[in-house]
């Protein structure tokens, strides 16, 4: 990469809303927080300056605080008067695991008075395992290795490639225009000039294998090359040329995504969905069918149950509803009850049935033995 191929920058913006509420109360912004004894800022709080708005040109890094915002803890009116004034943070974080530098700050306004301030977070990327690139035939691909100069083939003139694409990308897609444009592009760059390197018209393969003939070069483009791990030349002939690549959007470091433990959705109790939400990993059907496959029953329990949204319910083993608290209402006893771990989403289905007049009942057959 010490010719930049695949560095780019990333602009993203960040945005944070400060309003005004109809109890007269607004959103505010503080300084730093500070330590007590060498007063300096928190480490969170070090990018700040003391108006609670980090500096242009500062370095970010993952969890430190870009606008320290307050909101206030009562935002609506209440019938006893004044509301208490007081506030609670809630600033605008930093998240991404790579530092990010901020190029601009606006701070505007709108007609009812409710600021917005708005940062320009910048970082500086260079390619790595998994980052998505393309030429300009849908030949699209990620970076599944990246190795040292001197590791790299090279032919007679000592030149090594920038990319190395696997062939088995070429026979199923057929995107013969990308084997003419490395083609017309090598022919071009000896002799000077443009050619049309698409597969629907202009120069032919024939006339420019003949140019590459003309200045000592196979006419299909290949070239021996010898291998930089062990010196020797390769046995097979190597299609080596120029080819237009592009760096698409779509990086590794924005799709990293793990968690342990994290937020559950309120209804189910499950693990939320997505990595914006710090969601759980699925383990679909079809997953399933292979862990039953498999026969690892106590592996689905733990995934489908332990590790999502394990709840311990009361059943009664006379009437074969639930109950609470050591105590059936239906049967009016605490005689028959026995306690059992179910997912939570079963128990709302249950409820949900009993809403709808249908009652399912749970016998316990093997729960005393």
């Amino acid at each position: 990469f010490l010719a930049g191929y695949g560095r780019c920058l990333v602009y993203r913006n960040a945005k944070v809303p400060l309003k005004r509420y109809s109890n007269q109360t607004q959103d505010i912004v503080q300084g730093p927080v500070v330590d007590a004894v060498t007063k300096e800022p928190l480490w969170r709080y070090k990018t700040l300056e003391s108006d609670g708005i980090t500096a242009v040109g500062s370095k970010v890094l993952s969890k430190q605080i870009m606008i320290n915002r307050h909101v206030p803890l009562v935002i609506h009116q209440t019938l006893d008067g004044p509301a208490p004034v007081g506030h609670k943070e809630s600033p605008l974080t930093y998240k991404s695991p790579l530092p990010s530098y901020v190029e601009k700050i606006m701070i505007t306004s709108n007609t009812e008075e409710s600021y917005l301030i708005k940062l320009l977070l910048r970082q500086t990327r260079r390619p790595e395992l998994g980052d998505k690139f393309s030429s300009r035939h849908g030949q699209k691909g990620v970076t599944g290795l990246i190795v040292e100069q001197e590791d790299l083939p090279f032919n007679d003139q000592g030149i090594c490639p920038d990319v190395v694409m696997n062939p088995h990308g070429f026979p199923s897609r057929m995107t013969v225009g990308k084997l003419i444009e490395i083609l017309a592009g090598k022919a071009g760059i000896i002799e000077g000039k443009f050619h049309y390197g698409t597969a629907f018209g202009g120069s032919s393969v024939k006339d420019v294998g003949a140019e590459l003939i003309k200045n000592n070069y196979n006419y299909q483009g290949k070239e021996p090359m010898t291998s930089g791990i062990t010196g020797e030349t390769m046995s097979a002939y190597i299609f080596f040329g120029p080819v237009y690549y592009q760096k698409l959007k779509h990086m590794v470091v924005d799709k990293m995504h793990a968690r342990a433990r994290g937020p559950r959705a309120v209804l189910t109790r499950q693990p939320t969905e997505g990595r914006s939400r710090e969601g759980g990993l699925r383990l679909g059907e079809m997953e399933r069918d292979c862990l039953i496959g498999y026969g690892a029953s106590m592996l689905l329990v733990e995934r489908l149950m332990l590790s999502s949204d394990v709840f311990s319910v009361e059943v009664c083993n006379g009437c074969g509803l639930l109950g609470y608290s050591h105590w059936c209402h239906f049967c009016q006893s605490s005689s028959k009850m026995s306690t059992i771990r179910i997912p939570y989403a079963c128990k709302l289905l249950f409820q949900e049935l009993q809403s709808m007049n249908i009652t399912p009942k749970l016998k316990l057959h093997k729960y005393f033995d």
